[in-house]
């Protein structure tokens, strides 16, 4: 039992990992941050997108994060992924391109709006959830602007925070029926746009299109939003080991 205890909670790294992604190259060092600076220890696993098919893939993790770095070699593989982090209630983060295939996801899976696709996936779809955005954000930072008493709210610690971006797609049309059934944008950029999705009664749902990966000049300190992934993965594994003594 004592071991068993002691075991470190496991992260799924869901994506294709590449040198020439920078989110991906940050995660190692984000990983020794977290251990050294606040005690938070993970075990953490890659999973390509097509080993995500698998139905149990993370199924057993104690997070989930799906990073960006799309298109990804298997869309199915990610939005599996998600899934099964929503429904099992396994502490979910989605950034950048993770942001967008959990919008995907629910708009398929909750809202059964299943013909609506991602441009970048889907070129030649007839209804687009995810669409280019009218202005990139590649290599940009920005502010946004988040709702008091969300998650997002609760984890920075603030109505307005300036971040930075690493992408050309995002959300359009159908966010009223996401809302509507029960999906939450706690955050916005200065025009209205989303940039911040989450999910009431979910232990940890997350997803920002902006990459909290990449805060700071290096990994030293990590962004609250990756903080607090790893306290929920932590909190998860606990969970687990109690009910299994």
């Amino acid at each position: 039992m004592t071991n068993a205890a002691a075991r470190p909670a496991r992260l799924a790294l869901v994506g294709d990992r590449s040198p020439n992604v920078a989110s991906h190259t940050r995660v190692p060092l984000l990983l020794d941050a977290l251990a050294q600076r606040e005690r938070l220890v993970l075990d953490a696993y890659w999973i390509p997108s097509r080993d995500a098919e698998t139905e149990d893939a993370v199924r057993g993790f104690d997070a989930v994060w799906v990073l960006p770095g799309s298109p990804y070699r298997s869309e199915a593989g990610v939005l599996r992924a998600i899934r099964t982090a929503r429904e099992a209630k396994i502490p979910f983060l989605g950034t950048c391109g993770g942001f967008q295939h959990a919008l995907l996801e629910y708009a398929r899976d909750v809202c059964g709006l299943t013909r609506v696709a991602h441009a970048e996936n889907d070129p030649g779809a007839d209804d687009f959830l995810i669409e280019p955005l009218a202005c990139s954000l590649v290599g940009h930072e920005a502010a946004v602007r988040i709702e008091p008493g969300s998650l997002a709210h609760a984890v920075t610690g603030s109505e307005r925070t300036v971040e930075r971006y690493f992408c050309a797609y995002g959300p359009s049309r159908h966010l009223a029926v996401l809302r509507a059934h029960g999906l939450r944008f706690s955050g916005h950029d200065e025009d209205g746009h989303v940039r911040i999705a989450e999910l009431p009664g979910h232990p940890f749902f997350l997803a920002t299109l902006f990459q909290p990966e990449l805060s700071g000049d290096d990994a030293s300190y990590p962004h609250p939003v990756v903080r607090a992934l790893a306290r929920a993965a932590v909190a998860h594994a606990a969970e687990a080991v109690r009910q299994s003594v």
